[in-house]
């Protein structure tokens, strides 16, 4: 994911990867939509997206609206660019040159990530006047989550186990390189989110994108045996997510007025529209062959035995 601002600097033209590339994704995304074990797999990732942080700091706070989220995004890139030696100290100066909204909200947002203990805090090996800002190895796991269950959705697809997704979940650094990597992409071509309007439309409201996996656990699940299982109450999902039971209703009343979704009143999945099916499951395939990528790679370069031949092709790093 990556802000509208940064999407913007591109221009309608250069938003996205070539055609050539477009196409080559697509088609193996198309390739995984058409696996019969597909909507498992993609029901898992929506679990595990929806699923409560495992950390107290609120941490949603990092994926309930885009903007943020790039903050952290584009510092963890930064941060493992340097360590690779290919991009520039990882300075707040820096960050605020790539992060996609103002220098101020950039400034005041890693003030409440140190407050955190998620960003740490280091002097420059040349200048110790000079502070490199460091993410701790929970904010990378958790800005990393998406990818990680995107990756561990499409191993089981390609029946290769979770040994991948496990080692993610493992190696903070692997993680970060991985996110570098989808950031360098992001940086050089435009996000992939903005051909889907309406994924970027959740994801641009706080909560919204974890609201839209709930809702799509629950599609892609069927009907709970239990209530509480697949329960999509105003107030569980506000205490799930850290906002409001009202700000949740909002969302879900919007939902309904556009014909997205509805639920039955008594926080069960009543409908949703087949073609916003068929766009987050676009979405969701074009993301699982992009991080298969991503995480190829990264190992590739790190000489590990977990590399496998024959996943789908994907334009993994522009960097």
């Amino acid at each position: 994911m990556a802000s509208a601002a940064l999407q913007d600097e591109r221009g309608s033209g250069e938003a996205l990867a070539n055609a050539a590339e477009l196409a080559a994704l697509e088609d193996a995304a198309a390739h995984l939509r058409r696996h019969p074990g597909f909507r498992a797999a993609l029901a898992a990732y929506c679990r595990g997206m929806s699923s409560p942080a495992r950390i107290d700091w609120p941490v949603y706070k990092l994926f309930d609206q885009i903007g943020r989220y790039l903050v952290c995004y584009m510092l963890i890139h930064n941060y493992y660019a340097w360590v690779r030696g290919t991009g520039p100290a990882p300075t707040l100066t820096a960050l605020q040159k790539v992060s996609g909204v103002s220098e101020r909200q950039t400034a005041g947002f890693v003030a409440a990530l140190k407050s955190g203990r998620l960003i740490l805090t280091e002097p420059s090996p040349n200048d110790r006047r000079v502070k490199h800002l460091r993410p701790a190895p929970p904010m990378i796991a958790e800005i990393g989550r998406s990818a990680r269950l995107f990756i561990a959705a499409s191993d089981a697809l390609a029946g290769r186990g979770g040994a991948r997704a496990a080692l993610l979940a493992d190696n903070h650094d692997l993680l970060g390189d991985v996110i570098r990597r989808s950031a360098a992409y992001v940086l050089a071509h435009g996000t992939l989110i903005h051909p889907f309007p309406r994924v970027l439309h959740f994801a641009e409201r706080d909560s919204g994108y974890l609201l839209l996996t709930a809702v799509f656990a629950a599609r892609f699940d069927g009907l709970a045996s239990s209530p509480a299982a697949g329960s999509l109450s105003y107030r569980q999902l506000a205490r799930r997510f850290q906002v409001s039971a009202a700000h949740i209703g909002s969302l879900m009343n919007e939902a309904q007025r556009e014909g997205w979704f509805h639920t039955d009143g008594r926080g069960r999945l009543a409908g949703v529209a087949p073609d916003f099916v068929e766009e987050f499951a676009q979405w969701a395939s074009w993301q699982m062959v992009h991080c298969t990528g991503l995480i190829e790679a990264a190992l590739a370069a790190t000489g590990s035995a977990l590399v496998e031949a024959g996943g789908p092709g994907v334009p993994a790093d522009a960097g």
